[in-house]
């Protein structure tokens, strides 16, 4: 006797009851087990809203189950599809750089209203800005092509991770105006910057146990830890930033949870560098530094 064929629903749902299992929020389950099978079908949300009660395709339920025992040992979605979206934009991502956080995308507003002060529409600038620690090329890419007239220098210390950035900035049509450099901070003997933007390593090294298996189990140590404090790589980036900035310039970072204190100090120990502002993530915490180089 042969047994009714489970529609994709079905399947997606048997997915999300093994992650319930595997100890995942019923609503994550769900929500993982869906884009998974979504993912594994090519298929879009529109796609997957009208179509899911079909029978499922010959081998789709075992190839499900592949996808969600993986995400039941916790590697993150991102790795799985070797996808993420960032400002509206896909990236492809691997192990060898950080999962594009929302977060993120604030230190992009917070760049494109500071070039707006120093290259206002229709003033025919070519401001060159740099990506320190680019990863993904997430910032160095979007800021490319959300301001068109823009150059970029995008660094990272792993060959590695610069590769995957071209790449993407080839997919997404940015590869001629950014610049890749293969070194820490920002390359001696380059014209002065209007802008540098970071996501630079954050997390203290006694924190590592208390992170989600799916951040310190899989994502690259040397993009997630910067010493006892967290903020070894902030030490190097203000002085290098300091000299990198033309006038007026702006430098604009990522910091961690309870280090707004120890980074305002920080910047107010620098001569030429001026907190604007520490920018609220969507928990309320600082989470994204805008200085400016003064006088």
């Amino acid at each position: 006797m042969n047994l009714p064929t489970p529609t994709l629903s079905a399947c997606a749902a048997a997915a999300a009851r093994v992650l319930v299992a595997a100890g995942f929020p019923p609503d994550d389950s769900r929500r993982d087990a869906t884009l998974l099978a979504r993912w594994r079908l090519g298929w879009t949300v529109a796609e997957w809203l009208t179509r899911q009660h079909e029978p499922a395709p010959p081998e789709f339920a075992r190839q499900l189950d592949q996808l969600i025992q993986r995400r039941a040992d916790r590697e993150p979605v991102a790795y799985i599809t070797g996808s993420r979206e960032f400002y509206g934009r896909r990236l492809r991502v691997t192990s060898a750089v950080l999962v594009p956080r929302p977060e993120t995308e604030f230190v992009v507003e917070e760049a494109l209203t500071a070039l707006a002060t120093i290259d206002p529409p229709g003033a025919n600038r070519e401001p060159l800005i740099a990506d320190v620690g680019t990863g993904s090329g997430c910032l160095a890419i979007t800021l490319a092509l959300e301001w068109p007239s823009a150059h970029v220098l995008a660094t990272d210390i792993s060959e590695e991770a610069l590769e995957l950035a071209r790449e993407n900035a080839a997919v997404l049509g940015a590869l001629d105006r950014i610049e890749f450099w293969h070194g820490s901070l920002v390359p001696p003997g380059i014209p002065p910057l209007a802008l540098i933007v970071s996501n630079p390593p954050y997390i203290p090294e006694g924190d590592r146990r208390s992170l989600p298996l799916e951040v310190r189990g899989f994502e690259p140590a040397t993009a997630l830890f910067a010493g006892v404090d967290g903020l070894e790589v902030i030490r190097e980036l203000l002085p290098s930033a300091e000299s990198a900035l033309a006038s007026s310039g702006w430098l604009i970072f990522e910091i961690g949870i309870d280090q707004s204190k120890a980074v305002r100090r920080l910047i107010q120990s620098r001569r030429h560098l001026s907190l604007v502002k520490m920018r609220r993530d969507y928990q309320g915490i600082p989470r994204v530094v805008v200085c400016r180089k003064t006088a």
